[in-house]
Protein backbone atom coordinates (compact mmCIF):
# COMPACT_ATOMS: atom_id res chain seq x y z
CA UNK A 1 0.00 0.00 0.00
CA UNK A 2 3.17 2.49 0.80
CA UNK A 3 4.22 1.46 -2.41
CA UNK A 4 1.19 2.22 -4.25
CA UNK A 5 1.04 5.70 -1.98
CA UNK A 6 4.34 6.41 -3.26
CA UNK A 7 4.14 5.85 -6.63
CA UNK A 8 1.14 8.25 -6.91
CA UNK A 9 2.87 11.09 -5.37
CA UNK A 10 6.19 10.69 -7.40
CA UNK A 11 3.37 10.89 -10.49
CA UNK A 12 1.75 13.84 -9.35
CA UNK A 13 5.05 15.48 -8.52
CA UNK A 14 6.12 15.08 -12.33
CA UNK A 15 2.77 15.35 -13.30
CA UNK A 16 2.48 19.03 -11.50
CA UNK A 17 5.94 19.65 -12.70
CA UNK A 18 5.53 18.59 -16.37
CA UNK A 19 2.34 21.20 -16.04
CA UNK A 20 3.98 23.71 -13.96
CA UNK A 21 7.35 23.81 -15.97
CA UNK A 22 8.02 25.16 -19.82
CA UNK A 23 11.23 25.66 -22.00
CA UNK A 24 11.25 28.79 -23.75
CA UNK A 25 13.39 28.23 -27.03
CA UNK A 26 15.81 31.30 -28.14
CA UNK A 27 13.47 33.41 -30.41
CA UNK A 28 10.53 32.57 -28.40
CA UNK A 29 8.49 34.54 -26.10
CA UNK A 30 5.99 32.99 -23.81
CA UNK A 31 2.36 34.03 -23.54
CA UNK A 32 0.71 33.18 -20.24
CA UNK A 33 -3.27 33.18 -20.00
CA UNK A 34 -4.34 32.25 -16.74
CA UNK A 35 -7.64 31.12 -16.56
CA UNK A 36 -8.21 32.56 -20.13
CA UNK A 37 -6.95 35.77 -19.09
CA UNK A 38 -3.69 36.72 -21.13
CA UNK A 39 -0.91 38.49 -18.65
CA UNK A 40 0.97 41.25 -18.82
CA UNK A 41 4.58 39.80 -18.84
CA UNK A 42 6.17 37.73 -21.78
CA UNK A 43 8.71 35.81 -20.35
CA UNK A 44 12.29 34.95 -22.95
CA UNK A 45 14.05 32.01 -23.23
CA UNK A 46 14.69 30.19 -20.46
CA UNK A 47 12.87 27.67 -18.13
CA UNK A 48 9.29 29.12 -17.11
CA UNK A 49 7.44 27.92 -13.63
CA UNK A 50 4.11 29.05 -13.90
CA UNK A 51 0.98 27.81 -12.35
CA UNK A 52 0.18 23.91 -12.88
CA UNK A 53 -3.16 21.79 -13.54
CA UNK A 54 -3.86 24.13 -16.26
CA UNK A 55 -4.42 27.05 -14.74
CA UNK A 56 -2.18 28.62 -16.90
CA UNK A 57 -1.52 27.90 -20.62
CA UNK A 58 1.73 28.76 -21.98
CA UNK A 59 1.54 29.89 -25.63
CA UNK A 60 5.39 29.84 -27.26
CA UNK A 61 5.66 32.66 -30.13
CA UNK A 62 8.20 32.89 -32.58
CA UNK A 63 9.39 36.02 -32.72
CA UNK A 64 11.79 37.00 -35.92
CA UNK A 65 11.25 33.11 -37.80
CA UNK A 66 10.00 33.41 -41.29
CA UNK A 67 6.77 31.73 -42.39
CA UNK A 68 5.51 31.98 -45.90
CA UNK A 69 2.57 30.80 -47.42
CA UNK A 70 2.07 30.45 -51.17
CA UNK A 71 -0.72 31.86 -53.11
CA UNK A 72 -2.08 31.57 -56.34
CA UNK A 73 -2.05 29.00 -59.14
CA UNK A 74 -1.66 25.56 -58.94
CA UNK A 75 -0.82 23.06 -61.02
CA UNK A 76 -3.39 20.30 -59.61
CA UNK A 77 -5.94 22.53 -59.72
CA UNK A 78 -5.60 23.59 -63.42
CA UNK A 79 -6.70 19.51 -64.06
CA UNK A 80 -9.84 19.55 -61.67
CA UNK A 81 -11.63 22.93 -62.84
CA UNK A 82 -12.80 24.66 -65.60
CA UNK A 83 -11.17 28.34 -64.04
CA UNK A 84 -7.95 27.00 -61.69
CA UNK A 85 -7.34 28.45 -58.51
CA UNK A 86 -5.19 31.89 -58.97
CA UNK A 87 -5.55 31.79 -62.81
CA UNK A 88 -7.01 35.53 -62.58
CA UNK A 89 -9.56 37.90 -65.26
CA UNK A 90 -7.17 40.66 -66.01
CA UNK A 91 -8.97 44.69 -67.25
CA UNK A 92 -9.27 43.63 -70.72
CA UNK A 93 -10.61 40.10 -69.98
CA UNK A 94 -7.75 38.24 -70.42
CA UNK A 95 -6.65 34.86 -68.27
CA UNK A 96 -3.09 34.97 -66.60
CA UNK A 97 -1.77 32.43 -64.14
CA UNK A 98 -0.58 34.12 -60.97
CA UNK A 99 1.37 32.67 -57.95
CA UNK A 100 3.01 34.50 -55.24
CA UNK A 101 4.67 33.69 -52.20
CA UNK A 102 4.33 35.84 -49.23
CA UNK A 103 6.93 35.94 -45.96
CA UNK A 104 5.56 36.83 -42.56
CA UNK A 105 6.77 37.78 -38.85
CA UNK A 106 5.00 38.32 -35.63
CA UNK A 107 5.17 41.20 -34.59
CA UNK A 108 7.07 41.46 -31.07
CA UNK A 109 4.41 43.98 -29.43
CA UNK A 110 1.60 42.29 -31.36
CA UNK A 111 2.07 38.74 -29.78
CA UNK A 112 -0.86 38.71 -27.78
CA UNK A 113 -3.21 39.12 -30.86
CA UNK A 114 -1.09 36.24 -32.66
CA UNK A 115 -1.26 34.25 -29.64
CA UNK A 116 -5.01 34.12 -29.85
CA UNK A 117 -5.06 33.99 -33.55
CA UNK A 118 -1.87 31.52 -34.57
CA UNK A 119 -4.62 28.82 -36.40
CA UNK A 120 -5.51 31.63 -38.55
CA UNK A 121 -3.03 33.82 -39.47
CA UNK A 122 -1.97 31.46 -42.49
CA UNK A 123 -5.10 30.76 -43.64
CA UNK A 124 -5.91 34.66 -43.64
CA UNK A 125 -2.55 35.53 -44.72
CA UNK A 126 -3.52 33.90 -47.76
CA UNK A 127 -6.76 35.04 -48.63
CA UNK A 128 -5.55 38.84 -48.37
CA UNK A 129 -3.08 38.12 -50.31
CA UNK A 130 -5.29 36.67 -52.94
CA UNK A 131 -7.45 39.94 -53.14
CA UNK A 132 -4.62 42.06 -53.25
CA UNK A 133 -3.29 39.84 -56.48
CA UNK A 134 -7.16 39.69 -57.95
CA UNK A 135 -8.18 43.25 -57.98
CA UNK A 136 -4.46 44.42 -59.13
CA UNK A 137 -4.41 42.23 -62.10
CA UNK A 138 -8.22 43.12 -62.79
CA UNK A 139 -7.39 47.31 -62.97
CA UNK A 140 -4.52 46.38 -65.38
CA UNK A 141 -4.17 45.13 -69.15
CA UNK A 142 -2.52 41.75 -70.07
CA UNK A 143 0.11 43.34 -72.05
CA UNK A 144 0.77 45.92 -68.70
CA UNK A 145 0.59 42.63 -66.45
CA UNK A 146 2.77 40.59 -68.30
CA UNK A 147 5.14 43.04 -68.64
CA UNK A 148 4.93 44.92 -65.53
CA UNK A 149 3.77 42.64 -63.32
CA UNK A 150 7.04 40.81 -62.03
CA UNK A 151 8.81 44.11 -60.98
CA UNK A 152 5.41 46.15 -59.41
CA UNK A 153 3.83 43.34 -57.75
CA UNK A 154 6.11 42.30 -54.90
CA UNK A 155 6.06 45.69 -53.52
CA UNK A 156 1.88 46.58 -54.02
CA UNK A 157 1.58 43.29 -52.47
CA UNK A 158 4.08 44.13 -49.30
CA UNK A 159 2.65 47.61 -48.67
CA UNK A 160 -1.18 46.40 -49.44
CA UNK A 161 -1.33 42.94 -47.65
CA UNK A 162 0.20 44.86 -44.54
CA UNK A 163 -2.46 47.87 -44.58
CA UNK A 164 -5.29 45.07 -44.98
CA UNK A 165 -3.91 42.96 -41.58
CA UNK A 166 -4.50 46.02 -39.45
CA UNK A 167 -7.48 45.42 -39.46
CA UNK A 168 -7.74 42.23 -38.48
CA UNK A 169 -4.96 42.67 -35.60
CA UNK A 170 -3.55 39.53 -35.84
CA UNK A 171 -0.21 40.32 -34.64
CA UNK A 172 1.76 39.41 -38.13
CA UNK A 173 3.50 42.16 -40.60
CA UNK A 174 4.64 40.80 -44.14
CA UNK A 175 8.12 40.74 -44.99
CA UNK A 176 8.65 40.14 -48.33
CA UNK A 177 6.66 39.15 -51.22
CA UNK A 178 8.11 37.24 -54.57
CA UNK A 179 6.10 36.35 -57.70
CA UNK A 180 7.09 32.81 -58.28
CA UNK A 181 4.48 32.99 -61.87
CA UNK A 182 3.11 35.10 -64.11
CA UNK A 183 2.03 33.93 -67.41
CA UNK A 184 -0.35 33.27 -69.50
CA UNK A 185 -2.69 30.15 -69.92
CA UNK A 186 -0.58 27.16 -71.62
CA UNK A 187 -2.84 27.40 -74.41
CA UNK A 188 -2.52 30.55 -75.69
CA UNK A 189 1.46 31.26 -74.33
CA UNK A 190 2.52 30.84 -77.46
CA UNK A 191 0.61 33.69 -78.99
CA UNK A 192 1.73 35.83 -76.05
CA UNK A 193 5.22 35.30 -76.22
CA UNK A 194 5.40 36.34 -79.48
CA UNK A 195 3.19 39.62 -78.73
CA UNK A 196 5.85 39.84 -76.02
CA UNK A 197 8.87 39.32 -78.36
CA UNK A 198 7.66 41.87 -80.88
CA UNK A 199 7.00 44.43 -78.35
CA UNK A 200 10.29 44.12 -77.11
CA UNK A 201 11.69 44.67 -80.17
CA UNK A 202 9.52 47.62 -80.55
CA UNK A 203 11.11 48.77 -77.38
CA UNK A 204 14.62 48.23 -78.79
CA UNK A 205 13.78 50.28 -81.39
CA UNK A 206 12.11 53.07 -79.81
CA UNK A 207 15.21 53.25 -77.57
CA UNK A 208 17.95 52.92 -80.33
CA UNK A 209 15.70 56.13 -82.16
CA UNK A 210 16.27 57.77 -78.68
CA UNK A 211 19.45 57.44 -78.36
CA UNK A 212 19.96 58.09 -82.00
CA UNK A 213 17.88 61.59 -81.50
CA UNK A 214 19.99 62.59 -78.40
CA UNK A 215 23.10 61.85 -80.20
CA UNK A 216 22.15 64.16 -83.10
CA UNK A 217 20.58 66.88 -80.82
CA UNK A 218 23.97 67.14 -79.04
CA UNK A 219 25.71 67.44 -81.74
CA UNK A 220 23.81 69.71 -83.48
CA UNK A 221 24.11 72.04 -79.64
CA UNK A 222 27.68 71.04 -79.68
CA UNK A 223 28.03 72.50 -83.32
CA UNK A 224 25.53 75.67 -82.54
CA UNK A 225 27.36 76.67 -79.51
CA UNK A 226 30.91 76.25 -81.78
CA UNK A 227 29.36 79.23 -84.02
CA UNK A 228 28.37 81.22 -81.53
CA UNK A 229 31.40 81.78 -79.69
CA UNK A 230 32.66 82.12 -83.75
CA UNK A 231 30.63 84.65 -84.12
CA UNK A 232 30.89 86.26 -80.83
CA UNK A 233 34.87 86.36 -81.81
CA UNK A 234 34.24 87.92 -84.74
CA UNK A 235 32.38 90.25 -83.69
CA UNK A 236 34.77 91.37 -81.10
CA UNK A 237 37.82 90.72 -83.76
CA UNK A 238 35.96 93.29 -85.85
CA UNK A 239 34.78 95.76 -83.21
CA UNK A 240 38.65 95.65 -82.12
CA UNK A 241 39.72 96.57 -85.85
CA UNK A 242 37.07 99.27 -86.15
CA UNK A 243 37.75 100.81 -83.02
CA UNK A 244 41.80 100.65 -83.84
CA UNK A 245 41.17 102.38 -87.58
CA UNK A 246 38.84 104.85 -85.97
CA UNK A 247 41.57 105.42 -83.46
CA UNK A 248 44.26 105.65 -86.14
CA UNK A 249 42.15 108.11 -88.71
CA UNK A 250 41.38 110.06 -85.55
CA UNK A 251 45.09 110.52 -85.01
CA UNK A 252 45.75 110.96 -88.77
CA UNK A 253 42.86 114.07 -88.91
CA UNK A 254 44.70 115.91 -86.07
CA UNK A 255 48.32 114.83 -87.36
CA UNK A 256 46.81 116.29 -90.54
CA UNK A 257 45.00 119.55 -89.12
CA UNK A 258 47.73 120.77 -87.02
CA UNK A 259 50.30 120.00 -90.37
CA UNK A 260 47.98 122.26 -92.75
CA UNK A 261 48.05 124.93 -90.50
CA UNK A 262 51.66 125.22 -90.69
CA UNK A 263 51.84 123.87 -94.30
CA UNK A 264 48.13 125.06 -96.28
CA UNK A 265 49.23 122.99 -99.04
CA UNK A 266 50.25 119.52 -97.09
CA UNK A 267 46.77 118.01 -97.78
CA UNK A 268 47.33 118.86 -101.70
CA UNK A 269 50.46 117.15 -101.66
CA UNK A 270 49.00 113.95 -99.66
CA UNK A 271 45.99 113.91 -102.31
CA UNK A 272 48.50 113.87 -104.96
CA UNK A 273 50.62 111.22 -103.40
CA UNK A 274 47.44 108.94 -102.44
CA UNK A 275 46.43 109.22 -106.03
CA UNK A 276 49.57 108.44 -107.42
CA UNK A 277 49.54 105.50 -105.38
CA UNK A 278 46.70 104.60 -106.23
CA UNK A 279 46.62 104.79 -110.10
CA UNK A 280 49.65 103.17 -109.68
CA UNK A 281 48.13 100.08 -108.64
CA UNK A 282 45.38 100.66 -111.12
CA UNK A 283 48.21 100.26 -113.83
CA UNK A 284 50.13 97.46 -111.80
CA UNK A 285 46.38 95.54 -112.48
CA UNK A 286 46.35 95.98 -116.04
CA UNK A 287 43.37 98.71 -115.16
CA UNK A 288 44.18 102.00 -116.94
CA UNK A 289 46.98 102.45 -119.58
CA UNK A 290 49.31 105.81 -119.39
CA UNK A 291 46.37 108.78 -119.96
CA UNK A 292 43.89 106.78 -118.75
CA UNK A 293 43.17 108.20 -115.63
CA UNK A 294 42.75 112.19 -117.99
CA UNK A 295 39.98 111.07 -120.17
CA UNK A 296 36.80 112.04 -119.87
CA UNK A 297 33.84 112.53 -122.34
CA UNK A 298 35.32 115.49 -124.21
CA UNK A 299 38.61 113.66 -125.04
CA UNK A 300 41.20 114.36 -122.21
CA UNK A 301 40.55 116.72 -119.25
CA UNK A 302 43.74 117.38 -116.87
CA UNK A 303 42.15 117.87 -113.80
CA UNK A 304 43.38 118.05 -109.96
CA UNK A 305 41.36 117.88 -106.82
CA UNK A 306 41.56 119.44 -104.44
CA UNK A 307 42.85 122.53 -106.52
CA UNK A 308 45.58 124.75 -105.74
CA UNK A 309 44.99 127.58 -104.00
CA UNK A 310 45.79 130.88 -105.78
Amino acid sequence: MRLVIAIAAILFVVYTAGTALTQVQPGERAVVRRWGRILPDHPGPGLHIGLPWGIERIDRVPIGNVRRVAVGFREASADDAATPEGQLLTGDHNLVNVQAEIDFIVREEAIDSYALLADLADALVARVAESVLAEWIAGRTVDHALLRGKALLPSVLVDEVNRRLDDYNIGVRVAQASLTRLNPPEDVREAFERVAEAQTNIDTQKYRADQEANRKRQETESELFRMKRSAQAYAKEEVLKATAEAQSFLTHLEQYRRLSKRQPDYLNVLWQEEMTRFYAKLRANGQIDLLDNYLGAGGINIWQAPAKKK
